[in-house]
């Protein structure tokens, strides 16, 4: 079954479910998911409004299971789990390192970064932040995350018949200059956070 055929058949509930359990701590592309259904909604001249709102409830509720999963569980929990996903002891360490001294403004940010927005709020678990701070800012970051990424899917799937021609005007010889122009800027990147 293809991703169409998952949205035909949820259609707006997808945004929720995709952010539900990438909060809850599943490494599950969600923010995919919420962009494909945002696609999805403005194809079908859905409600944009919609697809925030339920991504936004996802998204909580899901973080929300993630930080009682990580008050619960602990360290070992993560460390357990990481495993699975080739997340290693010293990636936790430095995740709970950067948590400590950036705890409001972690769960903010995480929204917005893969991995971090799979784990941090079972980091705000594991360091016992108390949950109504938590609470809080998840919910301004969730609610900022579910925005922006639905609404850059909306405008993709408002847009799609310009996009189509545009990608036909620069060919394939263009689109692999792009595709490699951003994955230059990806590896650059990545060997720069390396150092």
């Amino acid at each position: 079954m293809g991703t169409g055929a998952i949205l035909d058949a949820l259609g707006y509930l997808a945004a929720g479910l995709g952010s539900l359990i990438e909060g809850a701590g599943i490494a599950f592309p969600g923010q995919v998911i919420l962009l494909t259904a945002a696609a999805w909604a403005a194809a079908r001249h859905g409600s944009l409004a919609l697809v925030i709102l339920i991504g936004f409830a996802g998204a909580t509720a899901g973080a929300d299971i993630g930080y009682y999963l990580g008050y619960r569980g602990g360290r070992p929990l993560v460390e357990r789990f990481g495993s699975l996903f080739r997340v290693r002891p010293e990636h936790i360490a430095r995740s709970e390192l950067f948590f400590a001294r950036h705890g409001d403004k972690a769960i903010l940010v995480s929204r917005f970064l893969i991995g971090l927005r799979t784990w941090g709020s079972m980091l705000a678990g594991m360091a016992h932040m108390p949950f109504w701070r938590f609470q809080l800012f998840n919910a301004i970051g969730a609610l900022g995350w579910a925005a922006v990424i639905a609404s850059a899917g909306y405008l993709f799937g408002a847009n799609l018949p310009l996009i189509t021609a545009v990608l036909r005007g620069i060919g394939i010889g263009g689109l692999a200059l792009i595709v490699l122009g951003a994955i230059t800027l990806a590896v650059i990147r990545e060997r720069a956070a390396r150092r």
